[in-house]
């Protein structure tokens, strides 16, 4: 282990980031495989860059420069409070493409009427369609999160969830939106199936292109910890 991480710290002070190492032990000799940057969200990207500073590994403005505007994107939009937890990943039922961050939870909705109906009466609502078109504007704009099952990262929902700041998920492939009926069926990954009807509740992980059943808990943006330390 001493060897491991002796090696792990020349890598990291070569490179100036944190490092994704691919590593194996064979007859008890270590073998240092590959390195390259590792791939990060935005908690990780923010906490990453003060930790470099931290430790004389980068200058302010190396670090500043490896945090993205999306990575900050995220971290300004509200989010789920605790994503690693067992009840967090077991209401997971679908995935598609994170078309725009942050958190959602609502009634599901398949029609514009049914959301700006839902608005009145002040309950959220997801909406869910096969994918938008500009006849559906009202019903986004009234939604707290738009899914789609076709459609990908520069569809019509994703480019106008994004500019609203809209929670979005887009080709999510394993449902099927059933609008007459009012149900949307999900295919699970052990080929099993989940049926849901308008007004069950949904939450949507617009930055990792989570779909779970259910309410899940959500937290509002906030500028602490190294959120605070970065943006200072």
């Amino acid at each position: 282990y001493a060897e491991f991480k002796k090696n792990t710290d020349i890598l990291e002070n070569h490179y100036g980031d944190m490092q994704d190492i691919e590593f194996t032990i064979q007859e008890g000799k270590l073998f240092m495989l590959q390195t390259r940057n590792g791939k990060r969200g935005g908690e990780a990207a923010v906490k990453i860059a003060v930790d470099l500073v931290h430790e004389n590994l980068a200058t302010k403005e190396e670090a500043l420069s490896k945090v993205l505007p999306e990575h900050l994107d995220q971290l300004l939009h509200p989010r789920f409070s605790d994503v690693e937890s067992e009840s967090y990943v077991k209401s997971v039922i679908a995935k598609g493409l994170p078309a725009s961050p942050g958190a959602a939870v609502g009634r599901l909705a398949f029609t514009n009427e049914k959301v700006v109906e839902n608005e009145k009466h002040s309950i959220p609502s997801i909406l869910c369609r096969d994918e938008t078109s500009p006849d559906d504007i009202e019903g986004m704009y009234a939604s707290e999160g738009i899914l789609t099952a076709r459609g990908g990262m520069t569809s019509h929902a994703a480019v106008v969830a994004r500019g609203w700041g809209r929670p979005c998920i887009c080709g999510c492939t394993s449902i099927n939106v059933d609008e007459e009926a009012g149900e949307l069926t999900i295919t699970l990954t052990d080929g099993t199936q989940r049926t849901l009807k308008e007004g069950d509740f949904i939450s949507l992980n617009g930055n990792t292109g989570e779909v779970l059943e259910g309410e899940q808990m959500v937290s509002p943006p906030a500028i602490t910890g190294n959120l605070k330390t970065f943006m200072e």
